[in-house]
C-alpha cells in the first residue's frame, strides 16, 4: 500500500555547479535553501534586503540592484528608536542613520557588482497580498510594526506581476545573457487571512510563474510548495505553529533540490561539505588542550583530503 503521493521531480536543465554563482531572493524558501547552499560552500548571495514576499517588492530589489541604487537619509524613517527602510527587513535597522545605511549599502553594493557574472537568480513568492503607504502610494516590503492605518492592503493581479516582471528580467538578460531564472512558491500558508484567501493568493503566484515561464526562456520553476503541500503533506513536517516546515521538511525539500540541479559528483561534494560543516559547528570547552588541537588538526586533513579528491571543482573553505 502506498500512503504518500510523491511528486516527480524532472532532471532540471538549469545545472547548479560549484562554479555557479547564485542569487537568492525572496521568502523563507531562499532563506533556508541559500543557507544549505552556503553551508556547502557553494558561491551564494542571500536575500541583500532581507526576507520578502511580495512579488513587487522582490522586483523592486532586482530594480535596485540592476540600478546600483545607494540608499541615503531619505529612504529612512525612525520609529521606536530604531532607523528602518520600507525596502529592508528589520535586520538591518539600526540605532542611527549611518549603522543602517553601512549594512544596507554594504550589502547591495556586494550583489549589484555580482550580478552581471550571477548564472542562477531563484526567487520565491510568498505572497499576493501587498501594502502600500497612503501617503504615496508606494508598495513596502515591511511594515515594521507601524500603525495599519498607514498602510492600504490589497491584492496583486497575475498581470501586474507579469508586467513587473518581464521588462526587468528583459534588462537583466541584457547585462548578463547567460542569466538563468528560478522561481518557487513558498509553502508557508498566511493564515491569517483564512484558508480560501491564502489559497487565492498562492494560485495567483503560481499562474505568475507559469505566464513567465511561457513568456521567458531563461525562467523555469522549482515545485518547493508541491513538495511540502502535496508530496509530504503531514503535521508531523511543520514546526509547532503548523504553518512552517520543520528541519526535516526543510532537508528533505534540500534532497530534491540537489536531485535536480546537482550532477553526482556535485552531490558527492555536497555530502562531504556538510559533513564538514558539522565539524566547524563543534563548541570546544577549551581551546587550549590537546584535544582542540587534535581536532584542528583532523580538520585540516578532511579540507586536504576534500580538495585533493575533488580538484576539478571550485570551491573554497
Amino acid at each position: 500500500m502506498n500512503f504518500r503521493t510523491k511528486i516527480s521531480i524532472e532532471k532540471a536543465a538549469v545545472e547548479v555547479s560549484y562554479a555557479s554563482r547564485i542569487l537568492m531572493l525572496g521568502s523563507c524558501f531562499t532563506d533556508n535553501i541559500g543557507k544549505k547552499l552556503q553551508q556547502a560552500k557553494f558561491k551564494v548571495a542571500i536575500n541583500p534586503f532581507g526576507i520578502q514576499y511580495n512579488p513587487l517588492s522582490v522586483a523592486q530589489a532586482l530594480q535596485y540592484l540592476v540600478e546600483k541604487k545607494q540608499f541615503g537619509t531619505s529612504d529612512l524613517f525612525l520609529h521606536q528608536d530604531r532607523w528602518h527602510s520600507f525596502m529592508h527587513h528589520s535586520s538591518f535597522s539600526a540605532s542611527t542613520p549611518d549603522a543602517t545605511l553601512t549594512e544596507i549599502n554594504s550589502r547591495l553594493f556586494l550583489a549589484a557588482a555580482s550580478l552581471p557574472k550571477t548564472d542562477i537568480v531563484f526567487i520565491s513568492f510568498g505572497t499576493a497580498w501587498v501594502y502600500t503607504l497612503k501617503d504615496n502610494g508606494a508598495v513596502v516590503s515591511n511594515c515594521h510594526k507601524l500603525p495599519d492605518s498607514l498602510f492600504i492592503r490589497r491584492r496583486l493581479t497575475v498581470d501586474e506581476i507579469v508586467s513587473a516582471f518581464v521588462p526587468l528580467l528583459q534588462k537583466v538578460e541584457s547585462i548578463n545573457p547567460n542569466i538563468q531564472v528560478v522561481f518557487t512558491v513558498s509553502p508557508i500558508r498566511h493564515w491569517k487571512d483564512g484558508a480560501h484567501e491564502n489559497n487565492l493568493s498562492k494560485s495567483i503566484l503560481l499562474l505568475a510563474i507559469e505566464a513567465l515561464q511561457k513568456t521567458m526562456k531563461t525562467v523555469s520553476y522549482f515545485p518547493a510548495y508541491e513538495l511540502l503541500l502535496d508530496d509530504l503533506r503531514d503535521y508531523r513536517f511543520y514546526t509547532e505553529d503548523m504553518m512552517h516546515p520543520n528541519s526535516t521538511a526543510i532537508a528533505y525539500i534540500w534532497e530534491k533540490f540537489g536531485d535536480s540541479y546537482f550532477t553526482g559528483s556535485t552531490k558527492e561534494l555536497v555530502g562531504e561539505m556538510e559533513k564538514l560543516t558539522k565539524m566547524e559547528l563543534h563548541r570546544p570547552f577549551n581551546t587550549e588542550s590537546e584535544a582542540y588541537e587534535m581536532f584542528c588538526a583532523q580538520m585540516e586533513q578532511k579540507k586536504a583530503a576534500i580538495k585533493k579528491r575533488f580538484v576539478e571543482f571550485d570551491f573554497e573553505f
